[in-house]
């Protein structure tokens, strides 16, 4: 067999091997002997041994008096190096075109900014009747979907700080007119994880929405896809948010967010 086959063999196998020693000093700190890490991983002990002093001499590992091994802080500095790229339009694009395709609808990127939506990004639905909207248009916290993922997660304060100053203006019969009912509405948001809009932004048009998260898990944005009324179908419905909400967490795990809960990908 070519060397260069076997050199690069033997460099992927290196590779597999020092990502699994990682993760499992990740996993369980209070165990991090090289028994015991050895025994996890189904290694020798004398090979986890070699791959924990590599690790060691380049500053990703610490051993103690005791003979036991934990993670260092050059991980999360290198970590930190990659924050400043993270984009969240670039990022939520493959999932947005994936509910796009799913439903012919159009898909809408938004975020909180002084104290209204800001979309900044959006795939137009497939139809030639759709949502009108733009990519830098404004809209209400009080009356979207997307709104009221951003607003669901707040602390209390920095919730009423939003609300206090909030018009709650009808715009169709449906809107939410009080505080006490948009209250009411989140609370049901926080338990189902997903946000609708029952024509409440616009006559004959609903909406769902789910939330984006940093690496600290705060929401970020929201993804909504918009239907007018004669397109939507409840017998649907359950489906369209089971993969919006697949669609959200990946967006949200590749902004570095990990919630033992999210385990979905996108279909």
């Amino acid at each position: 067999m070519d060397n260069s086959i076997l050199q690069n063999n033997e460099t992927v196998s290196g590779v597999a091997r020092t990502m699994a020693i990682l993760e499992a000093l990740a996993e369980h700190p209070e165990e991090s002997g090289v028994s015991e890490i050895a025994q996890k991983l189904d290694m020798s002990k004398s090979t986890v041994y070699r791959f924990l002093q590599s690790l060691k001499t380049r500053g990703y590992v610490v051993q103690d008096a005791e003979d036991r091994y934990r993670l260092s802080v050059r991980l999360f500095e290198l970590g930190a190096q990659a924050l400043p790229h993270l984009d969240i339009v670039r990022e939520a694009e493959p999932g947005m075109r994936h509910i796009n395709e799913l439903t012919g609808e159009t898909v809408h990127l938004g975020i909180l900014d002084e104290g209204s939506i800001v979309y900044v990004h959006k795939i137009d639905s497939k139809y030639n009747l759709r949502m009108y909207s733009r990519i830098g248009r404004r809209a209400p916290l009080y009356c979207t979907g997307i709104g009221k993922v951003l607003m669901a997660w707040l602390d209390q304060p920095e919730l009423m700080a939003h609300l206090q100053d909030e018009s709650f203006k009808p715009r169709t019969a449906n809107t939410l007119t009080s505080i006490e009912a948009y209250l009411q509405e989140l609370s049901v948001v926080r338990a189902q994880g997903y946000a609708e809009d029952h024509e409440e932004f616009e006559d004959n048009m609903r909406c769902l929405a789910a939330p984006i998260r940093d690496r600290f898990g705060h929401v970020v944005g929201g993804m909504s896809v918009s239907f007018p009324c004669f397109r939507f179908r409840d017998e649907l419905k359950q489906d369209y948010v089971k993969r919006l909400m697949e669609a959200a967490e990946q967006i949200s795990r590749q902004l570095g967010w990990h919630s033992k809960s999210s385990t979905n990908a996108l279909a």
